[in-house]
């Protein structure tokens, strides 16, 4: 059984915080600056969130494949700013 309470980094952060930046366009841009390159933009802001959220979970799923992961819950991995 995979116990998503633990981490291969003690240093890890439990929740991911997710930044917004409305641009003069109206469009909304979804950022998680403790995952470089996880960015995304949206017609509204929860779409950015979402878009955002599904991007940062590959990035994630794709350390865990490299065994880099530095994940330490899979229930509570992000907050809006």
């Amino acid at each position: 059984m995979f116990d998503t309470r633990t981490s291969m980094h003690a240093d890890a952060p439990t929740q991911y915080t997710v930044e917004f930046e409305r641009e003069d366009d109206g469009r909304w841009i979804a950022d998680v600056t403790a995952l470089p390159g996880v960015m995304a933009y949206g017609a509204t802001k929860e779409e950015a969130l979402l878009k955002c959220k599904a991007l940062a979970l590959r990035v994630i799923a794709d350390r865990l494949e490299q065994h880099e992961s530095t994940v330490t819950t899979l229930d509570q991995l992000f907050v809006a700013a």
